[in-house]
């Protein structure tokens, strides 16, 4: 039994540990965080009031029911039935059911259930603004995981072919070609260079720790992505027109179709306050009875008895029924409603100006958008360029070096430029499919590696 309990164990920690280091895709922590975030559980919960609003306004079109009941005790000198007093206790219960609906109101709450649908179609388009903004965000900080995780590469190969440099140098050294102080440099710069590689690894470990918590992870020390195959740069990609895109994200980007909703929700709301003017009818009717303990009598000879009548009897005999209509006729309120019609256009002036605002926001952004694809597409091929030449003159200043001709400061100066102009490549290859990522967002392509 000992002998097949240890395999399984070890079966059990290897998933285990498996599970625990499962790299996330960029879909993936879109995903997870469109269902964790709480920012965004919020906006949704907003959107849930306004729906349950909606729902408010229509069920205001039927009609209410309410029904009441009493039971009273008396105690002392009451009047009785022979319009007499006398000290007597007694006992009496009422039971009624009333109803009321509006036939006419200016058609008030039909125009209520349209712009309470419009603000709740406003609210649905906020969470997707949110629900973009926050792909937008964890798209940036998944990016700048896989900038630092190549950067910490090119900081790893500079730091190999320093120690690679130190055993050849060591080797002239002995030979008597360089002096020992060379070797002393190429060690020392060795050590600078494995600060970088940590450095660069600390990086990278507080890269990863920000898109954990940006996901809100309960052990971000777990967390790690995998890296797609990244998008081919090349010089020939042509940039869509800015003017183009704006026009296409009028229609479609949630911030303006809020905008607009909210804007006809304005306009419903002048057209209610209008209707404040109209005259209101509604419909009403009830049904109620009474009830009392040791109902007064007279018998024959004209004396007051009293005797217990039954409750079905009882609520027979003092049944009562009404129906009727009330015809409200706005005629002078304080000027309420005049106010409220003044305010209602006030409104819609101000939402027409949001929707403006918004126009001209989201034009700036694209146009922002556009000029930040073009410079890191520019930088990123000149970078390229700055790359390969770069190459060459350390490859020259390599032999050079390994010939004695030249000395181990300019060497590491060569060496330094090479994997600057690396970095600054990095740099402005994952600046330009960051930058030609949001203006494929703006342009309603959704965001992917």
């Amino acid at each position: 039994m000992k002998k097949l309990l240890f395999p399984l164990i070890a079966i059990v920690f290897i998933f285990s540990s498996a599970n625990a280091q499962e790299k996330w895709s960029l879909e993936k922590c879109i995903n997870y965080a469109k269902e964790h975030n709480i920012d965004l559980q919020l906006r949704q919960l907003e959107a849930e009031v306004q729906s349950n609003n909606t729902k408010q306004s229509k069920y205001n079109l039927l009609p209410n029911l309410n029904g009441n009941m009493g039971y009273n005790f008396g105690f002392g000198r009451t009047k009785t039935a022979a319009d007499t007093y006398s000290n007597d206790d007694s006992q009496t219960g009422s039971l009624g059911l009333s109803s009321s609906v509006t036939l006419f109101n200016g058609f008030q709450k039909y125009n209520s259930i349209k712009q309470n649908q419009l603000d709740l179609q406003a609210s649905l388009q906020d969470v997707e603004k949110a629900k973009e903004d926050l792909a937008l965000n964890i798209t940036s900080s998944y990016l700048n995981i896989l900038f630092n995780k190549e950067l910490l590469q090119v900081a790893q190969e500079k730091l190999k072919v320093t120690k690679l440099q130190i055993k050849r140098t060591e080797a002239l050294v002995e030979a008597g070609t360089l002096p020992k102080g060379t070797l002393m440099e190429q060690n020392a710069q060795a050590a600078r260079e494995e600060l970088e590689v940590v450095n660069s690894s600390n990086n990278l470990d507080l890269a990863l720790l920000d898109l954990a918590q940006l996901l809100d992870l309960e052990n971000p020390a777990e967390f790690d992505i995998s890296t797609p195959e990244l998008p081919v740069l090349n010089a020939t990609r042509s940039m869509v027109d800015p003017e183009s895109v704006f026009i296409n994200a009028l229609e479609f980007r949630p911030e303006m179709k809020a905008a607009r909703y909210r804007l006809e929700s304005s306009e419903k709301g002048l057209v209610i306050a209008k209707g404040q003017r109209a005259p209101s009818l509604s419909l009403s009717g009830s049904w109620g009875s009474s009830y009392r303990k040791d109902f007064p009598e007279f018998n024959g000879a004209g004396d007051l008895i009293r005797k217990e009548m039954k409750l079905n009897d009882q609520l027979k005999l003092f049944e009562y029924k009404s129906i009727g209509f009330n015809l409200n006729i706005p005629i002078f309120n304080g000027g309420q409603v005049n106010r409220n019609i003044a305010n209602a256009k006030v409104n819609i002036n101000r939402y027409k100006l949001n929707m403006e605002n918004s126009k001209n926001i989201l034009r700036k952004e694209i146009q922002q958008a556009h000029a930040n694809a073009k410079a890191a597409m520019n930088k990123y091929f000149s970078s390229e360029t700055a790359v390969s030449s770069t190459e060459e003159a350390f490859r020259y200043t390599e032999e050079k070096f390994n010939l004695g001709l030249v000395n181990s400061v300019d060497y590491n100066q060569e060496k330094n430029n090479l994997f600057q102009a690396k970095s600054n490549l990095l740099q402005a290859k994952y600046e330009y499919i960051f930058r030609t990522k949001i203006l494929d967002f703006y342009n309603g392509i959704e965001i992917k590696l």
